[in-house]
């Protein structure tokens, strides 16, 4: 019993470094972070897109976080330069990922900027990759015998569109949605110094 004193004191201060260097370090030096320039805030339509992102659960399947070379192709994969902190000043809740089911996403908006594509892919993603996994999302469409003027018709293949000749408009929700992907790109320039806090010893950074 007289050693219980002891071990409590120590297990607290195991505790107190770890949630020092774990917790209070990083935090403060997120908050130093400036925004990267080239990176714009987002706009309320991507706003709510990106909480569609948040609440489909994309971020289960897609990374935002190209890699060192060290780490991974990501640049052989057309998947950008390695992430620096300043990428991210505007994003909350953060949407890294953990896996890669599907490619990362940090920028797609760079890789694809067609609207009617990412509609498409939203729509029905066998329509443009006959293999891929994705899940469709049909509930941000709705199908309509004579579209309105202002409706966004969306270009699905005619194995896939509706079999009465009716046209697939794209809800408010899938507009949303992809006005946040096509936001997504960080193919401006990071800071040199970034870059080599995180291993990557230049090159092309795109």
């Amino acid at each position: 019993m007289n050693k219980v004193f002891p071990l409590a004191v120590l297990a607290f201060a195991i505790l107190a470094f770890a949630t020092l260097m774990l917790v209070i370090f990083p935090a403060a030096q997120i908050r130093t972070v400036e925004p990267a320039e080239g990176l714009e805030p987002y706009t309320a339509v991507e706003e709510r897109g990106r909480q569609q992102y948040v609440d489909l659960g994309c971020y289960y399947c897609h990374s935002q976080q190209p890699r060192s070379p060290e780490q991974a192709p990501d640049l052989q994969r057309g998947w950008g330069r390695p992430t620096t902190p300043a990428d991210y000043v505007y994003d909350d809740p953060h949407v890294l990922g953990t896996m890669r089911t599907g490619p990362d996403l940090m920028n797609v908006g760079a890789r694809m900027p067609s609207q009617g594509w990412h509609l498409t892919h939203l729509y029905q993603p066998r329509a443009i990759e006959e293999s891929s996994i994705m899940p469709a999302y049909p509930f941000l469409f709705e199908v309509k015998q004579n579209p309105d003027e202002d409706d966004v018709v969306v270009p699905v293949p005619a194995e896939y569109a509706p079999a009465d000749g009716a046209k697939v408009v794209a809800r408010q929700s899938a507009l949303d949605l992809t006005a946040y992907l096509l936001s997504l790109d960080r193919t401006y320039p990071a800071k040199d110094e970034e870059l080599r806090d995180l291993g990557f010893d230049g090159g092309d950074t795109r």
